[in-house]
């Protein structure tokens, strides 16, 4: 975390892309110097060297120039395509994890910040991660939108209700640093801050043994899929299988009843849970009810987390669980839904 002794133009950059992003402020800054300062100052000199001398004087004729034309045409062209080339790969950057990225689950809430490793741990507010590996947050909100806020990483992406969005990070200094929410979410949302440490490989390591959160999120599904909502007695397989088939869905593509199609990510699982008649699979009918209200967000995540777990080489499978302890939070039961 930066030094609060003194005050720094820019947040102490403890990411890989942080560079980039503070090389292009800093072009831009420099690009806005270049225009506005000559600007400035041909104004007050123009103003003052062609000022009225006398009443009703004819001002001399000023003719075209072909040159002058072009260069203020030209020029002002390759500056701004350099801006939009310079933004577009920061933003490509920033905003494309990596496929070896270690997924942590966020949720939001008024006014606090949920983390779930694969692992089974749970943070509220907190958010320890290793230095020099790639994270990816995979959010979402139980309310309104809210904002993940990293100054020290450069990163900044909305949790919107109802879908999932995406950050991720390589953190490359170990240390304490500050998130913040940046979207308006009510009145306590200047409080809704939290802590991200950032540890040596090995510590994490220890951090992890010694703070179980017991079940991974892929257990919670399993258990939700089986048992509490009852899936497998339509989803199972086998000849009384009623839907769609789940193993090796995850990443491919879906034909759905009408002739269109779909790519089955977290986002289009969510959305089958919740909304399941308006993507029914070609070949099923629209019998599968509706979870929504029936599950929370966690459990939401659970569920998607399992079922991308039943496609092995299209998700990375989750490190195991170290020994089970209490967890911070235990995600409620869901009601018993009906078939």
């Amino acid at each position: 975390m930066q030094d609060s002794s003194f005050v720094q133009l820019f947040p102490e950059q403890a990411s890989t892309f942080a560079w980039q992003v503070d090389a292009l402020y800093g072009y831009l800054i420099l690009v806005s110097l270049v225009f506005s300062v000559p600007i400035i100052f041909a104004m007050f000199y123009f103003s003052i060297k062609y000022r009225e001398r006398e009443k009703y004087a004819v001002p001399k004729e000023i003719h075209g120039s072909m040159v002058l034309e072009t260069l203020w045409s030209v020029i002002p062209f390759f500056v701004s395509m350099s801006v939009f080339i310079t933004g577009a790969i920061v933003y490509f950057n920033q905003y494309t994890p990596p496929d070896d990225a270690m997924e942590i689950y966020v949720v939001g809430k008024q006014w606090m910040w949920k983390f779930q490793h694969q692992t089974g741990q749970r943070e509220i507010n907190d958010l320890h991660v290793p230095v020099g590996r790639n994270v990816k947050l995979v959010m979402t909100t139980e309310d309104v939108i809210h904002s993940v806020y990293i100054p020290a990483f450069r990163t900044k992406a909305d949790a919107v209700p109802g879908r999932y969005t995406y950050a991720w990070f390589n953190a490359t200094k170990p240390g304490k640093y500050h998130l913040f929410c940046t979207e308006y979410c009510g009145l306590n949302h200047s409080g809704m801050i939290g802590t991200v440490y950032v540890m040596e490989p090995g510590d994490f390591d220890n951090w992890l043994s010694g703070n179980s959160g017991g079940e991974t999120p892929v257990q919670v599904g399993k258990d939700l899929f089986e048992n509490k909502l009852g899936c497998a007695s339509c989803h199972a397989g086998g000849p009384q299988q009623r839907g769609a088939k789940l193993e090796g869905l995850f990443n491919t593509e879906v034909h759905l009843v009408g002739g269109g199609t779909a790519i089955a990510d977290e986002d289009y699982i969510r959305n089958s849970i919740l909304n399941p008649a308006s993507q029914v699979v070609e070949g099923y009918q629209p019998i599968m009810p509706t979870f929504k209200g029936q599950v929370t967000e966690e459990q939401l995540n659970g569920l998607v987390a399992y079922i991308k777990s039943l496609s092995p080489n299209a998700a990375a499978a989750p490190a195991p669980a170290p020994a089970a302890k209490k967890p911070e939070e235990k995600a409620p039961a869901a009601n018993k839904a009906t078939k």
